[in-house]
């Protein structure tokens, strides 16, 4: 399984916008990043200056968000929904996209719930729970 650094992440992100601004040829992730990045055109700016941003710290707690890991998380949403992994993912986001109507409010709706799981594996020290995962986006899910 793949584990990015921090820098890693980060550095993905502002090369892509790099690339993409100067009409460069994309690998394949990045090609994903780029279709998350033209989704927040509110975090363009910020990828146009690297050296300001790129170890800066967020602060959730003080109401931060951290772009790289929303976006990260885009990224893993549309990872898991094309290889329908966990197994179901998919069928759960068709119910969500019907419920929404736009796959960016049904993806910011997987990532809450893909949040809660991994904030809990952490806190618990346990693995990652799909059962977490998907009690969560049944909350969302009209019966």
């Amino acid at each position: 399984m793949f584990n990015p650094t921090r820098e890693q992440v980060r550095q993905l992100f502002f090369e892509t916008w790099r690339k993409f601004r100067q009409k460069e040829v994309l690998s394949g992730i990045e090609t994903i990043a780029l279709e998350v990045i033209l989704l927040h055109p509110e975090y363009h700016d910020m990828l146009d200056d690297s050296e300001r941003y790129h170890d800066k710290n967020y602060f959730p707690e003080m109401g931060e968000t951290n772009p790289f890991l929303h976006m990260s998380m885009h990224v893993a949403i549309k990872e898991q929904l094309s290889i329908d992994q966990p197994i179901g993912i998919r069928k759960k986001f068709e119910l969500l996209l019907k419920k929404t109507g736009n796959e960016h409010d049904a993806t910011h709706l997987i990532i809450e719930c893909l949040a809660e799981m991994l904030w809990q594996a952490q806190r618990d020290q346990t693995p990652p729970d799909a059962q977490i995962y998907f009690d969560c986006l049944d909350k969302w899910i009209p019966k």
